[in-house]
């Protein structure tokens, strides 16, 4: 078990999402970072859905049990095991006792995994927490001192080596995503181009955006040139991960994790799954700009985002 000994700011549990429901106007949810998530997950030879504590900034935190734990994000991130600095993206071993806290400034998201998961109650078949529906995580809540976390069973072959064993398993630097404050992110253009100009749609490929405060795990707002919509509605539909609506004041809004279900506003393009990950850990301030792309390279860049969790280094098995 975990205690909570310093939960930071919006630390909440997830895993990739709560999917098939959103038909009944059900959220996805799940984490920011789809990929740190999983990595932070195979690191710690979990299964890729494993329930992860998602964390904004800093947290603290203290094992009962001995512990395999990995922590993946982007940032400028300290990961501590009582006084002694450790390396985030490779797999960790805890003692009983020992206290790990993690230390990173403002913006982006990283993820804490441990072998066996965070054991919480499934919740429309996801441990996902959902802010805004209070359900899921741990009490449909952000943490707070003094919370006690459970860890779930362990499930794969490998059970039977010691924890121990199973630490220095690391994701190399080249194999993880070029994270940037100022990313490039690849687009699928429409469904709604006829609603923009097209100095609106020059105007969107050829310009910087850049994320602002108002920001927040239901979309991330942008500010740049107006790409004002005519008109500036349409009926409701279903609203994809990374979507970018634009509301009658030309402001892009991103959807992200959190995101509704349906939505009335034109979209003038979608972000390609693979690079949703590059946008979640923009802070404020940070700049992107888009670039398009064809569905069969979006899919084949994810695809081969996810081989790149192959690479994970085993100081046992690769001797």
């Amino acid at each position: 078990m975990f205690t909570i000994l310093n939960p930071g700011l919006l630390s909440t549990l997830q895993d990739l999402g709560r999917l098939g429901h959103e038909r009944f106007g059900v959220p996805v949810s799940g984490a920011m970072d789809e990929f740190a998530l999983r990595a932070a997950n195979a690191l710690v030879l979990n299964e890729p859905n494993a329930c992860c504590l998602e964390v904004l900034e800093s947290v603290e935190l203290i094992s009962s049990d001995e512990a395999l734990v990995a922590v993946c994000g982007f940032g400028e991130l300290h990961l501590w095991v009582n006084e002694r600095l450790k390396p985030t993206w490779s797999a960790l071993y805890l003692r009983p006792g020992q206290r790990l806290t993690l230390t990173k400034a403002p913006g982006g998201w990283y993820y804490l995994a441990v072998r066996g998961g965070f054991d919480v109650p499934l919740v429309l078949s996801s441990r996902s927490t959902y802010l805004r529906g209070n359900f899921g995580g741990h009490a449909g809540r952000a943490l707070q001192t003094g919370d006690v976390l459970k860890i779930g069973a362990q499930t794969s072959s490998v059970i039977h080596r010691p924890l121990s064993l199973l630490a220095g398993r690391t994701l190399p630097p080249a194999h993880r995503p070029p994270y940037s404050a100022s990313p490039t992110l690849q687009v699928i253009l429409g469904p709604q181009l006829g609603h923009f100009s097209h100095v609106a749609l020059e105007n969107f490929l050829s310009s910087e955006f850049t994320v602002t405060n108002a920001s927040d795990r239901m979309g991330y707002r942008l500010s740049g040139p107006a790409l004002t919509p005519q008109p500036a509605d349409i009926l409701s539909e279903g609203m994809p991960l990374g979507a970018i609506q634009v509301p009658a004041n030309g402001q892009p809004l991103v959807m992200m994790a959190d995101r509704p279900t349906t939505g009335g506003y034109p979209k003038i393009a979608t972000i390609i799954r693979a690079d949703v990950p590059l946008l979640a850990q923009c802070p404020p301030g940070a700049r992107v700009r888009f670039q398009p792309t064809t569905v069969e390279a979006a899919q084949a860049k994810y695809k081969a985002q996810l081989r790149q969790l192959e690479q994970i280094s085993d100081p046992i098995t690769d001797d």
